[in-house]
């Protein structure tokens, strides 16, 4: 038997405790007069492995895109990530970045950056920022089993909890951010709508990632990334400085040049990539973890925006609607910049069709990470799900001479910054000034190899760490 369950005034219900089930409910807590977060696990209260987040073991670099909208949601709380050791990398002045058309400056600019930490920190400060408001709870060990309501509006949701009693959870919001596990597709269909188009691109890339104890302080050290020779596809790799003097280091390929979990091929593995730098770095540092793989790359997206019918009262958000290859990281960002924006749809209340502009809403920094993220990635021959076209293969051409461009160009490397880091649209790069820019090319000639600081250096040379 199903018991409905009392509530009073308006109420909120977020489905999942993920990093966007707690930016879902810091969006919508001033607009209700209480949430509450279904979970159907535990949610640790300090920063450790949590169920239900496959690719916690891999480097989850923030965007500043996505950093800044956190803080709008949160105040502060990128200030408390910073404080618990997280660091701040600006870019590209604190990276060590061998794009695949030559090593990129170090330009002095600090407008965009990313934070560096692991994923159980950053999902740690956050939670704990969220929790800090009494009109948040938590319904842990429950399962989210259907929507109540119908094709007009959803009311609700059944849910079943660790006892097996099924109980009815009644909401002006309901909020899917369950992930990529999400069941929302088969919720509308029990609903009576159907049509929903979806689309699943997976280059078949598989990465692998390990902690180490760095040789050297990581406080304000630079992120190192390799990446292959266009011409000749193979391994990728980078060092993320996270808390504790740690180094977070994945490494990644396509068929034919995956990693393994074995931890004595690892380095050996990183040795195959295009320059030795992160394998040389690895020779000094101390392994702290096993080495854990993830086969789990492909990009998914619901496009619930294009529905001629979707009932009030429901949003989805974050990977329940688009979930990247996560070699890109993009998620957390995309997610953070998607609860914003309901956020400032709310600010005038629980207006009619509402659900359906937030969705749309939520659809606009999606559009812009897919086309990052499949734009790459169609590019494989080992890809499914979509082949490139004429346009995909003349935009890539255009990118790789931006790209090229930026190892010497101030201006361009701004641009493809803003972009990558989720501040601007792709259209920035289609600027007249830009595309001057990259018809000229390189202001400055190449460089020859990793652009280390005389400081760093020495920093490495004190560690005992010799780079040729």
């Amino acid at each position: 038997m199903t018991e409905a369950l009392p509530r009073r005034g308006t109420h909120a219900v977020v489905i999942g405790g993920s990093l966007a089930g707690m930016l879902a409910a810091a969006a919508v807590k001033n607009s209700v007069d209480t949430v509450e977060i279904i979970e159907a696990h535990d949610l640790p209260l300090t920063p450790q492995a949590r169920t239900g987040v496959p690719q916690a073991a891999h480097i989850h670099p923030l965007l500043s895109g996505g950093a800044k909208a956190i803080d709008a949601l949160l105040p502060g709380t990128i200030e408390r990530l910073l404080e618990a050791g997280a660091n701040q990398v600006p870019m590209t002045t604190n990276m060590v970045y061998l794009s695949p058309e030559g090593w990129y400056r170090r330009w002095q600019r600090h407008t965009h950056y990313l934070i560096a930490a692991s994923r159980d920190l950053t999902d740690s400060v956050v939670r704990q920022q969220v929790l800090k408001d009494p009109r948040i709870s938590i319904r842990s060990h429950a399962r989210v089993l259907a929507l109540l309501g119908d094709a007009r509006r959803v009311t609700g949701v059944k849910v079943r909890t660790a006892d097996g009693s099924e109980h009815e959870v009644h909401g002006d919001l309901v909020i899917d951010a369950s992930g990529r596990s999400t069941r929302t597709p088969r919720w509308l269909a029990e609903l009576g709508i159907t049509g929903l188009v979806e689309d699943h691109i997976d280059s078949g890339m598989t990465y692998a990632s390990r902690i180490y104890r760095a040789p050297v302080p990581t406080t304000n050290w630079p992120l190192i990334n390799v990446l292959p020779d266009p011409a000749h596809p193979g391994p990728a790799g980078a060092i993320v400085p996270i808390e504790g003097n740690r180094w977070h280091i994945s490494a990644y390929g396509p068929p034919g040049s995956r990693p393994s979990r074995e931890p004595g091929s690892f380095g050996d593995y990183v040795r195959s990539l295009r320059h030795p730098v992160i394998a040389d770095l690895l020779s000094h540092a101390e392994p702290l973890t096993d080495v854990t793989v993830a086969h789990s790359t492909a990009n998914h997206r619901f496009y619930y925006e294009r529905l001629k019918v979707w009932p009030e009262g429901l949003i989805a958000l974050g990977d329940a609607v688009a979930a990247f290859n996560p070699i890109y990281g993009h998620g957390m960002s995309v997610a953070a910049q998607g609860a914003l924006a309901i956020r400032e749809l709310l600010s005038s209340g629980l207006s009619p069709d509402l659900a359906r502009r937030a969705q749309r809403a939520v659809s606009r920094p999606i559009n812009v990470a897919w086309s990052l993220s499949v734009g790459q990635d169609v590019l494989y021959p080992t890809t499914t799900g979509k082949r490139p076209t004429a346009a995909d293969r003349l935009l890539h051409r255009y990118v790789s001479r931006l790209s090229r461009t930026a190892t010497g160009n101030f201006r361009v490397a701004t641009a493809l910054t803003d972009v990558l880091t989720l501040e601007a649209p792709p259209t920035l790069l289609l600027r007249p000034d830009i595309l001057l820019a990259a018809a000229i090319g390189p202001l400055l000639p190449p460089h020859s190899g990793p652009g280390f600081t005389a400081e760093e250096h020495k920093l490495l040379q004190k560690a005992g760490v010799q780079l040729p």
